[in-house]
C-alpha cells in the first residue's frame, strides 16, 4: 500500500494488504481505512499507528469487479459488483462499531465497474457494465426509506469510472467502452441534470478517486483497454 500526502506532494509505502487483491473497494469510516471485496468477501481494517492490517467481519457478498462505495454517518455502503450468487444489484452496509454487515434493497440496474458517493444523505451510483443500460445508469439510494430512485442517464455511457462528491454534486471521471474516455461529467441533484466539464489531462479507466474538501484526487488506472497500468496522479478542483 502507498500513502499520498497532498501538502508535501509525496508518496510513502505502508503495510501491504494481507491478501493479493484487485477490483476491490475501500473507504474510511470512524477514522479507520477499510478494504474489502475483490477476489473474496473478506474485509480488513488498517491501523495507522501500528501500520498493520487486521481482518474484520466478511461481507454478505463478494462485490468483486469494482463496486460503488460511499460513507454516511461512519457506515460504509457497497453497491454492485460481481461474485458467486450475485446479480450485480446487491447493496450492503458495514457498521464498524458493531462489526456487522447488513443487506439492503438492491439497485434497479445490476452492474459492476461503477462508482458513486453520498450527497445530502443519499447514495448516488453511476455508470457500470455490462450493457448500455448499466453504462448510462444513475440511481440514488435513500437509507431512510431503503429504496432506490432512477435518475437522468449519464451523457456518456461507460464503465470503469471514478466518482467523487463535492459542493453537493457528483463528478464522474474517465472510463471505458467504445474508447478510453477522458470525459468529466457532473450531476447536480438540485437541478436533476448533468453537465459536461473540461476533460481529464490523462484519459483512463479503472480509476479510484478520493475527495478532500473540494479537491478530488484521481490515482492510477489504465490508459488502454485491459491491463495497461499508469502511475498518473491528478487532482480536480471543484468550483
Amino acid at each position: 500500500m502507498f500513502v499520498y500526502e497532498p501538502v508535501s506532494n509525496t508518496w510513502t509505502s505502508a503495510a501491504p494488504l494481507p491478501i493479493v487483491n484487485d477490483h476491490a473497494g475501500a473507504a474510511v469510516a470512524a477514522g479507520t481505512l477499510f478494504a474489502f471485496g475483490g477476489r473474496s468477501s473478506r474485509a480488513f481494517a488498517y491501523d495507522l499507528a501500528g501500520d498493520r492490517w487486521s481482518e474484520v467481519a466478511p461481507m454478505q457478498f463478494q462485490h468483486g469487479g469494482t463496486p460503488a462505495v460511499g460513507v454516511l454517518d461512519d457506515r460504509i455502503y457497497v453497491a454492485g459488483g460481481t461474485g458467486t450468487l450475485m446479480s450485480g444489484a446487491e447493496l450492503e452496509s458495514y457498521d464498524p462499531a458493531s462489526n456487522r454487515w447488513a443487506t439492503l434493497a438492491p439497485m434497479g440496474v445490476p452492474r459492476n465497474h461503477c462508482a458513486g458517493g453520498f450527497i445530502a444523505g443519499r447514495f448516488y451510483v453511476a455508470a457500470g457494465r455490462p450493457g448500455t443500460a448499466a453504462g448510462s445508469a444513475l440511481e440514488a439510494y435513500d437509507p431512510q426509506s431503503n429504496a432506490w430512485t432512477s435518475l437522468p442517464s449519464l451523457p456518456t455511457g461507460r464503465s470503469g469510472v471514478a466518482a467523487g462528491t463535492a459542493q453537493g454534486r457528483l463528478y464522474v471521471f474517465g472510463g471505458e467502452g467504445s474508447a478510453i474516455f477522458g470525459q468529466v461529467e457532473v450531476f447536480d441533484p438540485a437541478a436533476s441534470a448533468w453537465s459536461r466539464l473540461a476533460p481529464m489531462p490523462t484519459p483512463r479507466h479503472g480509476i479510484f478517486a478520493s475527495a478532500i474538501g473540494d479537491s478530488i484526487y484521481l490515482l492510477g488506472g489504465a490508459t488502454r483497454p485491459g491491463f495497461a497500468a499508469t502511475a498518473a496522479s491528478e487532482v480536480f478542483a471543484a468550483e
